[in-house]
């Protein structure tokens, strides 16, 4: 895959890397010199790496993290937004102006957010949509939108469907003056795992490789039940799991894995595009 390359004259670097092995793809936000911060012109070029993930058969999981120890991700980049008078918006509804995160493009396949450092602004995205959370002892969680005079919404509503409401509000309403820290996210709910900042990347590989192994049309459909039961009451949610179940019933992987699981052996599993692996 070919990325934009940074404009701003200091490095050749690809700000997005992206990277696939054994049915993970890794993506990395890759401006460690101005916090990992996001540019207009990374918009696109992070449309079609979870593109990519989506439409990729191969690509059973991900992996999102920042370049560094320092950031995952420090938001919208400031000094950018200053230089061109202020924040450059669409007229269209969410989904047809924003694709920083899985679900804003529709990926229904496990992401992890492995957060490497401060997670700040619009760097929230990449947390609050994550399937799963693991974050470096390090890390710390903060909003500034208020701070700049920006309204605290998508990322900050996110927050509220993780946190308890007055942690969600607290981060919301007191910008920079509050840091989360890692140990205080962890035991509210927002990070899954706490590790050891040399085995946050193991600890999210090792999470994506079991997610792999697993059927990824029933995987896929769990994912959804779950994220789709947040919308609804909890017989509508019922009624909802109840439906994708009963329709995966027909599908291959139904049959495969009761047959793998009684002859002793591993699952070959059916792939969207057809292909067993």
């Amino acid at each position: 895959m070919t990325h934009e390359q940074r404009t701003s004259g200091r490095t050749d670097e690809p700000e997005v890397l992206f990277e696939k092995r054994d049915h993970i793809a890794c993506i990395t936000l890759n401006r460690p010199h101005r916090g990992n911060s996001l540019t207009g012109a990374m918009m696109p070029q992070m449309r079609a790496v979870w593109s990519e993930v989506r439409d990729d058969p191969a690509i059973r999981a991900a992996v999102v993290t920042g370049a560094g120890d320092r950031h995952l991700c420090t938001g919208a980049d400031v000094h950018a937004v200053a230089d061109r008078g202020g924040m450059s918006t669409g007229t269209g509804p969410l989904t047809d102006e924003v694709f920083w995160s899985p679900r804003q493009n529709r990926v229904w396949k496990p992401v992890i957010c492995a957060v490497n450092g401060l997670a700040a602004g619009a760097g929230l995205h990449f947390v609050v949509d994550a399937d799963i959370v693991v974050a470096s002892e390090r890390a710390a969680f903060m909003d500034t939108h208020v701070n700049v005079g920006l309204v605290g919404a998508m990322e900050n509503i996110g927050l509220a469907k993780r946190l308890p409401l007055g942690s969600a509000l607290r981060m919301t309403l007191m910008g920079k003056g509050y840091r989360m820290p890692a140990d205080r996210a962890h035991q509210l709910g927002l990070v899954d795992e706490l590790t050891a900042p040399e085995d946050l990347m193991d600890t999210a590989e090792e999470m994506a490789r079991c997610i792999a192994a697993n059927s990824p049309a029933a995987v896929s459909l769990s994912q959804q039940a779950v994220w789709g039961s947040l919308e609804m009451s909890y017989a509508q949610a019922c009624e909802y799991g109840w439906a994708l179940l009963r329709m995966h019933w027909a599908h291959p992987d139904a049959k495969e894995g009761p047959r793998a699981f009684s002859e002793g052996r591993p699952p070959r599993w059916t792939t969207p595009a057809g292909e067993e692996g």
